[in-house]
């Protein structure tokens, strides 16, 4: 059957009508619609449509009424033809491998978002569209009101080495301060269930052990001995033992006051309060203690909570602690097994932590995310976050702004 392929492209000030208008029209010469896209950027509208018209003889006449309909309306029209070889080249292409990549920093440049383009040409990669995530930014942005920007491009292609193309990313990020994921844009990618997060410098913005050994009178010694074991250069379970035991001897008073001035990370409560919204399990594995953990299991309604339980005798803590150490491998155990409890495929699972011992949930994960972590960590991790709070984790999921704001 003979027919013409025609792309429409209609740009100009946007205003209400444009894409009714066009279609009435098409729809009256019985057009098929192939695609169909449009975007607006400050009041000015970007609308594509690409059109099959089995009927190449009224094929002038409606291009004639488009071309008066847009007159009317103020914006600009052009009429591109498409062969049929062309058309089935570009179907071809769908088969392709889909990424998203998301840019996040208080503000984005020209010269940040250039660089990571640039990476994504040299590859062969294809921006097939880029959104922006956050609202639009003030221009009287300080350190004080903490601005954010973040955009997402929809990228497709085949990569032959994704960790060349990650610790590219990284590199970035470390001189530009800037956050950059990069996942496979998949089912699981939209359909996270589970998000399961380390509480110490994570959840909360202190080391509740740290405050403990602040008020035992031991301070600096635990601090050293916590930074060597963040770092990796100690084993968890013998520097957790260290630790414990110099809290011998605290009034177990003290467990209540540090949970109760424990502050929560930037971000914290929007991020638990969407997810719950959104139907999200949440649990929290962490090294630190259930005296800390618990308030906020109560409060925002955390489905799970793994944490050590330090030992009490005579209203004292005695340096000991009961059962389990949940150390790094404990971490990676409790997530499979929620998951499993849950029927959750790991691929569906978020891990967002900041230390060594979160490594193996980290890497177990579908989405494992180093927050404001050592060098250590981000370099191993899947994706990093640090320029903003928790509640950044949300433009990794493609959460926009718009949508959060009604939540």
């Amino acid at each position: 059957m003979a027919h013409e392929i025609i792309l429409i492209s209609i740009s100009g000030e946007d205003r209400p009508g444009v894409a009714s208008s066009i279609t009435e029209i098409l729809g009256r010469y019985n057009s098929i619609i192939l695609d169909i896209g449009q975007a607006n950027l400050h009041h000015q509208l970007s609308l594509g449509i690409m059109i099959r018209n089995d009927s190449p003889d009224k094929t002038g006449d409606m291009l004639k009424e488009i071309l008066f309909r847009t007159s009317e309306l103020g914006v600009f029209v052009r009429f591109t033809p498409i062969t049929d070889e062309a058309y089935n080249a570009w179907v071809g292409r769908q088969g392709k491998s889909r990424y998203v990549v998301t840019l996040l920093g208080h503000v984005l440049t020209a010269k940040q978002i250039s660089l990571v383009t640039d990476e994504l040409s040299s590859r062969g990669l294809n921006i097939d569209s880029i959104k922006r995530l956050t609202g639009r930014p003030s221009l009287d942005w300080t350190e004080e009101n903490q601005a954010r920007s973040c955009v997402e491009f929809s990228v497709r292609g085949e990569i032959s080495d994704k960790r060349e193309l990650s610790a590219q990313f990284m590199n970035i990020s470390a001189a530009e301060g800037i956050d950059i994921s990069f996942q496979k844009d998949d089912m699981y990618r939209r359909q996270r269930r589970l998000i399961c997060l380390d509480m110490d410098s994570t959840l909360t913005k202190s080391e509740c052990i740290d405050e403990l050994a602040e008020r035992a009178g031991v301070g600096e010694q635990v601090k050293a001995i916590t930074a060597s074991a963040m770092r990796g250069e100690i084993d968890f379970k013998e520097s957790f033992t260290r630790r414990v035991a110099l809290l011998k001897g605290l009034p177990v008073s003290v467990l209540d006051e540090v949970a109760a001035n424990t502050p929560l990370q930037d971000g914290a409560e929007r991020l638990l309060k969407v997810l719950k919204k959104c139907g999200f399990k949440i649990a929290v594995l962490s090294g630190g203690f259930t005296f800390a953990g618990q308030p906020l299991k109560d409060r925002f309604g955390i489905d799970y909570l793994f944490a050590n339980e330090l030992e009490i005798a005579d209203g004292k803590l005695t340096g000991r602690y009961v059962g389990d150490i949940v150390d790094g491998k404990r971490k990676a155990e409790l997530l499979r097994l929620i998951a499993q409890m849950e029927h959750i495929e790991l691929e569906q699972v978020i891990a967002v932590g900041d230390g060594a011992n979160d490594l193996p949930m980290l890497s177990l994960a579908g989405l494992g995310i180093a927050f404001h972590a050592k060098p250590k960590v981000k370099a191993t991790a899947k994706q990093s976050l640090s320029t903003i709070g928790l509640d950044g984790i949300l433009y990794f999921l493609g959460f926009r702004d718009i949508h959060l704001d009604s939540i």
